[in-house]
């Protein structure tokens, strides 16, 4: 990894320390300046407008009623009957696992942990 020397780091941070307190004297500067004071205008006042007349609509024409179509009857689907399952399903059997005598011991190892 390559080393960062002191020369270059100090000045760098040097110059970020003395921006930093640039930023904060305009900042203070901008809080105490005063605006000046700007003279209040008067509130203009807006003419009159004359009265519409009311808008009479014409009434709506009437349309004749449609007659309802008739639909013609639909059969209803029929569905095929379930399966007959038995009330008692058969219970499958595993297989056994056969018993290690007794005589045989577990091969040890050699290596530890």
């Amino acid at each position: 990894m390559a080393k960062v020397h002191a020369t270059v780091v100090f000045p760098l941070l040097v110059i970020s320390l003395i921006s930093y307190h640039n930023f904060q004297v305009k900042a203070r500067h901008l809080l105490e300046t005063t605006l000046p004071e700007v003279p209040e205008l008067p509130k203009p006042e807006l003419p009159q407008l004359p009265l519409l007349p009311k808008v009479e609509l014409p009434p709506l024409p009437e349309f004749p009623t449609l007659p309802k179509p008739e639909l013609p009857d639909l059969p209803k689907p029929e569905l095929p009957p379930f399966p007959h399952l038995p009330d008692e399903l058969l219970k499958p059997t595993l297989p056994t696992i056969p018993n290690l005598p007794k005589d045989i011991k577990p091969p040890q190892s050699t290596s530890s942990p």
